[in-house]
């Protein structure tokens, strides 16, 4: 991209900004008699953290709901541009902290491709990524589905899925040394192969784990309070994620069957078999609540699916070897040709981006635009929050299933 270039778009993004706050203030200035403004966050847990609903209401029927972010802002893009690229994988982790694994799998890919030695990485290293992908998939659709269940009003499924996910993150912690901030798929590699036994860790986990899922199903999917409060509720028109740039289950609920595991093939997804989950409108309206709830908890079924065909692979043609070294590919110093370049992956929220400036000397991109899946399936929420009730509101933020600090990157 030419300077003349990045100074048109960033001349546009100034007059777009201008004009979306001239209609905010315009519309603030002409609260009607009994309307009322209230303040939802930015300290609320229905919020899923630092996030401010500014709504308008007549009673308890909301009129309008405006989202306010940036009060947690992890200022990604600058930290990429002023340091290398192996440096940088650390605070993609500090994104979407709950997918850290995935996070940085999208990062690394991009990185690889520019290098072009994207097909040169072994299959072990990309089985071992997809697997613990999809481990962090699960632990984050848990968390999706647990803290749904506090926001509609039920307790027992949030600790039912804190205790499932306590295992994952047990496993990622023997894996790469921490819980949550990973900082485990490098450039060209890995930081440390499989400890031994982890394939076996992970059968064990499977065996567990879907009966534990059956029951998490049948506690919420078909329960008739749980189905009363999303069925018909927040509805969301195909054409209307679309226009938005919604991705993710968010995308796939409103009937969509589109997985960039599937549309683009990469790493080692080609290579194994699984569905993709998309909403049918079985208890009300296509693309409602109940519709993005179920197609979180389906996905985590395929998501066993993939781990099991994973540990297959790995503990027979690509089990480990005394020679195998993870690291032998890690490269030195990165400096890719000069270059735009945009890689994207699907991340349990959806359609994770980064686009790259790279001028071909340094070792440092020239500039890295991180898109954030949240952020855009975030912006529909005033679409779907015109005349419900304010309970609804949270209902249909809490299937959002947003980060924060993927938000405000």
């Amino acid at each position: 991209m030419t300077d003349s270039k990045i100074v048109d778009t960033e001349t546009t993004i100034k007059t777009d900004t201008q004009a979306a706050l001239k209609a905010y203030q315009e519309r603030m200035s002409a609260i009607g008699p009994e309307e009322m403004i209230i303040n939802i966050g930015p300290q609320h847990p229905s919020t899923h953290g630092v996030l401010r609903l500014e709504v308008i209401s007549d009673g308890e029927i909301v009129k309008e709901a405006v989202p306010h972010m940036g009060y947690l802002h992890r200022c990604f893009e600058k930290h990429a541009e002023s340091m290398n690229y192996g440096k940088t994988i650390p605070f993609t982790d500090r994104m979407d902290y709950l997918a850290s694994m995935n996070n940085s799998h999208a990062f690394v890919m991009g990185v690889e491709r520019m290098l072009g030695i994207a097909e040169e990485i072994p299959k072990r290293i990309e089985y071992i990524r997809v697997l613990v992908c999809e481990l962090n998939r699960i632990a984050s659709h848990l968390i999706a589905i647990g803290t749904y269940g506090i926001d509609i009003g039920a307790f027992t499924p949030f600790m039912w899925c804190f205790r499932d996910r306590e295992h994952i993150m047990n496993m990622l912690e023997w894996a790469s040394g921490s819980r949550m901030l990973y900082n485990y798929i490098w450039v060209g590699g890995l930081f440390y192969d499989l400890p031994v036994g982890f394939e076996e860790r992970c059968k064990e986990f499977v065996a567990y784990f879907k009966p534990k899922l059956v029951e998490l199903d049948e506690l919420l999917t078909n329960n008739q309070i749980f189905i009363s409060r999303t069925a018909n509720i927040g509805a969301l028109p195909l054409e209307v994620a679309i226009n938005y740039g919604c991705s993710g289950p968010m995308l796939r609920a409103s009937g969509l069957k589109w997985d960039l595991r599937r549309v683009d093939d990469y790493s080692a997804y080609p290579e194994i078999d699984f569905e993709i989950p998309i909403g049918k409108g079985e208890m009300g309206t296509l693309g409602d609540c109940w519709d993005r709830y179920k197609v979180r908890v389906d996905e985590i079924k395929e998501s066993v699916k993939i781990i099991e065909q994973c540990i297959e692979r790995l503990q027979h043609e690509l089990k480990r070897r005394p020679d195998f070294d993870p690291r032998a590919m890690v490269p030195k110093k990165v400096s890719p040709k000069a270059q735009d370049y945009y890689v994207r992956a699907e991340n349990p929220k959806g359609e994770l981006g980064f686009y790259f400036i790279t001028d071909g000397r340094l070792d440092i991109p020239r500039r890295v635009k991180a898109r954030g899946p949240s952020f855009n399936n975030l912006s529909v929420l005033p679409e779907l929050s015109k005349n419900i009730l304010i309970a609804d509101l949270i209902a249909i933020l809490g299937s959002i299933d947003i980060v924060l600090g993927e938000v405000d990157r």
